[in-house]
C-alpha cells in the first residue's frame, strides 16, 4: 500500500487545494498535536501522508486537549483571518460541495460571527432553498444579542483555529517515534482544517457537536493549559449555531429544526 492518500476533485473551487495546505501549515506549531504531513498540492489534488488507524484513548485524548490550547494561543493577526500564506476566502463543507468561508479582519468576536458566518450562511440557505425568510431573521436576531451571549468572553483575542474540528477531521493514529518507554499509543492526528482566526471556545463546541471520543478528557486537558472563560459550557450551542446552520444549507433534513431550536433556545436565555 502506498504511504501516500490523495484527495482529488477535477472540478474543485480555484484554490480549494492550496488552502486547504496552507492552513494545516499553519496549525503545525511547537507543542501542538500532530498535523498531516502535506506531500504535495495541485490545482486538483492534495497528497498527504497515509495514517495508521490506532484506538483512541483518555491519555492520547487528554493530550489532544493541551495540544489544542497550545495552537490557539498561537494566535492569529485577527478575527476572521485567513491562513498564513492564504489571500482570500477559505472554503467549510464536504469536498463534493463545499461552501465559501469569508475572511477578512473585524474588530471583535461578535462582529465577525454576525458579518462572517451568521449573515452568509443565512444568504447562502436562502439561495439555495434551504432556509427561509423566517430563519435568517432568526438568525439576524441572534446576531443583535451575541455581545450579550458571549460575555465574559469577549476579552479574549483571536485564536489560530482548525475551524471545522468535529470528531471525522481528528484522525487516531500510531505516533511516528515511540515514547521513551517504547509504547506507541495513540495520537490524535488533525486533517481537513478551515483554518482562521477566531474564537477558541468554536473548535471545542465542533468536537461536543457530533460526539468527539473522551471529550470530557480533551477538555480537561485543555484547561490544564489555557482555563476557559466562566460559562463556557452556556456557549456551546451558540459556536455551534454556524455548523448547523451550514448542515442545514447543505443537508436539510433535521437540521433545519436543530438550527431553529437551538437559536430559539439562545433568544430565550435572558
Amino acid at each position: 500500500m502506498s504511504d501516500v492518500f490523495t484527495k482529488s476533485r477535477r472540478d474543485a473551487p480555484e484554490g480549494f487545494f492550496a488552502c486547504e495546505a496552507a492552513g494545516l501549515a499553519w496549525l503545525r506549531v511547537p507543542g501542538g498535536p500532530r498535523v498531516v504531513e502535506v506531500r504535495d498540492v495541485g490545482r486538483t489534488h492534495l497528497d498527504l501522508e497515509r495514517l495508521v488507524p490506532a484506538r483512541p484513548t483518555p491519555s492520547a485524548a487528554r493530550a489532544l486537549g493541551r495540544g489544542l490550547a497550545v495552537v490557539h494561543d498561537a494566535g492569529a493577526p485577527a478575527w476572521g483571518a485567513p491562513a498564513a500564506g492564504w489571500h482570500g476566502d477559505g472554503f467549510f463543507g464536504p469536498l463534493d460541495d463545499p461552501l465559501p468561508l469569508p475572511t477578512g479582519a473585524w474588530a471583535d468576536w461578535p462582529s465577525f460571527y454576525a458579518e462572517a458566518r451568521l449573515a452568509p450562511v443565512a444568504e447562502q440557505g436562502q439561495v439555495r432553498g434551504a432556509l427561509g425568510a423566517d430563519d435568517a431573521a432568526l438568525l439576524a436576531r441572534l446576531a443583535e444579542r451575541l455581545p450579550d451571549l458571549a460575555r465574559p468572553a469577549l476579552d479574549d483575542s483571536p485564536a489560530r483555529l482548525h475551524g471545522d474540528l468535529w470528531s471525522g477531521n481528528v484522525l487516531w493514529s500510531t505516533p511516528t517515534d515511540a515514547a521513551p518507554d517504547g509504547s506507541r499509543e495513540a495520537e490524535a492526528v488533525l486533517i481537513d482544517p478551515a483554518a482562521h482566526g477566531g474564537h477558541r471556545e468554536a473548535d471545542l463546541a465542533m468536537l461536543a457537536l457530533f460526539g468527539a471520543p473522551h471529550l470530557d478528557e480533551i477538555v480537561a486537558g485543555y484547561q490544564e493549559v489555557r482555563p476557559l472563560a466562566r460559562g463556557w459550557r452556556h456557549r456551546v450551542a451558540l459556536h455551534q449555531v454556524y455548523p448547523v446552520a451550514v448542515h442545514a444549507v447543505l443537508f436539510g433534513g433535521g437540521y433545519r429544526a436543530q438550527l431553529r431550536s437551538t437559536v430559539a433556545a439562545l433568544l430565550d436565555d435572558r
